[in-house]
Formats: C-alpha cells, structure tokens, sequence
C-alpha cells in the first residue's frame, strides 16, 4: 500500500477494554499507521494507552469533542498537547475554537471542529432546537473553524465536497460515517463509500465497526485501503 493512502485511514479504537484495543492494534501492524481513541477506550485506560503509542511514532487522533468555557478548554488543550497526540476533536464554537486554536499555536497537534455528528439528520437537528438542515450547519461552521485558524474540520463525508470549497486544500477534511460497499450502516444516517469520500476531498476517513468488527481485521483494512486508492 502507498504510505500516503495508509496515513488517511484512521481506525477507531472503539473496544470497551485496553487489553481488546492492544490486540486490535498488534492484528492491524504494518497496514495501520492512524487510530482514533475516544470516550469508550479513554476512560478505560486509552489516554494513557494514546501517549504510549504517540511516543512509540503512532498517529493518535484523539475524539474528545471538548466543549467548555475558554480557560478550561485552553488548558485542556495545553495538557493535550504533551501528549504527543496528532489530532484532537472540539465541537465547532467559535469561542471554544479560538480558544484551543491559541493554546496549541506553536506545536504540532492538528485540532478539528466537529461540525454535525454523523448519526444526526435534520430531525435530529430541530429537536435539539437548531432551526437550520444538516448541511447547512455543517458549511456554517466550516467557515467558521477556517477563520478560527483550526488544522480541519470533522464532517459526513456527503459534505465533504461543499466543505473542501469553503476550507480549501490545506485543512484536514475528516469524515466518520464511511461504510465499504454494502455494509451496514448501523447508527450512522449519512454514510459513504471509502472511494466516493476520497473523490469528494475527504483527507483522512474514520473507519471503526466495518474492521473492529471483521473477523479477519487486517484484510478488512485492506479492503478499505483499496477503495480509498481506488477514489
């Protein structure tokens, strides 16, 4: 596999023990370079399973979604930061953004706003009291993280080419929610293939259940690997 293709696939840790997260990444060695760690693993012993694997060249996208008053998130951000983690998730509020965007100014960690979760639909939306669809909440704070100076944003692959207009080719564009060709989409509302997520400017897909759940892992990140060249 091109390096390159295989740095865009972040598989997500998304197992309830350390001990399944170890194995998962001892099955998928030498085919996976990226995983996502998030609430599940975090707290069961994931953050400091993420800085064991930063400090040993494994990308760590970590999905924390922080979302606080600016002092807590600056600071969160700071400790974050010592981690060595490549990726860190907030939910797109331009204060909250502006915020992180200062405490991490001088590292690497590439910080992402999280626009519309994946598993939400425009119902979903006006119970939550968001008057506006999907889409165009998700373009809105797009603009919005790019005039914060966030690394990318965290979207549904759907929006991913009306995104990539609004952010430009320089930020991260990554999008959950990606589904290979005839899988079930279990709770996700608005999926896409790996090759089409790639063709709409995608830069990095989060891929969790259709390998977690594989009973032959590696091959199924290959499989992904392949319709993501094939994009």
């Amino acid at each position: 596999m091109m390096p390159a293709i295989r740095d865009r696939l972040i598989v997500g840790l998304d197992v309830p023990t350390l001990k399944e997260a170890q194995a998962m990444v001892r099955d998928l060695e030498g085919t996976v370079s990226f995983y996502k760690i998030g609430y599940q693993l975090a707290f069961a012993g994931g953050l400091d399973f993420a800085r064991e694997l930063a400090s040993g060249g494994t990308k760590v996208f970590l999905d924390m979604k922080l979302l606080d008053i600016d002092n807590t998130v600056a600071k969160g951000v700071e400790n974050i930061v010592r981690m060595g983690v490549s990726m860190l998730t907030l939910h797109a509020y331009p204060k909250a953004m502006r915020a992180a965007v200062e405490a991490a100014r001088g590292s690497d960690l590439c910080l992402l706003g999280v626009t519309v979760l994946t598993s939400m639909d425009a119902q979903d939306l006006k119970e939550a009291g968001y008057e506006c669809d999907p889409r165009s909440l998700v373009l809105r704070r797009a603009e919005q993280a790019r005039q914060a100076g966030m690394g990318g944003i965290v979207c549904s692959a759907a929006e991913a080419s009306a995104v990539r207009k609004i952010v430009g080719p320089d930020l991260a564009v990554v999008t959950p929610g990606i589904r290979p060709a005839g899988a079930d989409h279990g709770d996700q509302k608005r999926v896409v293939t790996p090759a089409q997520a790639m063709r709409d400017g995608s830069s990095h897909l989060v891929v969790a259940r259709p390998i977690v759940g594989a009973v032959d892992r590696k091959a199924a990140a290959r499989a992904i690997l392949d319709e993501m060249a094939a994009g």
